[in-house]
């Protein structure tokens, strides 16, 4: 008989090791508008996961997808990791291409040879612009008020 007392204690279930390394070979940083991304490249076969969901549920239009994969149709060599990002800030399509930014500077941090081909593909340059800030004594950023006569 066992007494009230007593309790049982289980071993922890112990977790299976895997062939593939899930400490990121890589880590890019994104940035377009407001939108900041850190991609981090594992080995693997080609997955994206966007803030802990695939890609395809995270981006909403088809535009925004085909921007945020753009660098696995360009190179061979990309379809060998799976990409895990962290975006914050700005809007989808800001995101996605903050997203292309980040996974760019990676491949090119594990494969300097990929430079020249993203260089050429525009994937390794920044786009700047950002929205310009409203002005006092305006009604917005470059727009005045109406001019009255009398």
């Amino acid at each position: 008989m066992k007494n009230s007392n007593e309790t049982v204690v289980k071993k922890p279930a112990v977790a299976k090791k895997s062939t593939v390394s899930k400490a990121p070979v890589a880590l890019g940083t994104g940035r377009r508008k407001r939108a900041v991304a850190r991609v981090f490249l594992r080995r693997g076969n080609g997955g994206m996961i966007i803030n802990g969901l695939p890609y395809t549920e995270y981006f909403d239009t088809e535009i925004s997808r085909l921007e945020a994969t753009a660098p696995f149709r360009i190179c061979e060599e990309a379809l060998k990791f799976d990409i895990a990002a962290n975006v914050q800030g700005g809007g989808k399509e800001a995101q996605a291409d903050a997203v292309k930014l980040g996974f760019s500077r990676a491949l090119v941090e594990i494969y300097q040879n990929l430079r020249p081909l993203l260089s050429q593909n525009k994937f390794l340059s920044v786009d700047s612009r950002v929205k310009e800030r409203k002005k006092y004594g305006q009604k917005g950023a470059r727009r005045k008020f109406q001019f009255v006569k009398r």
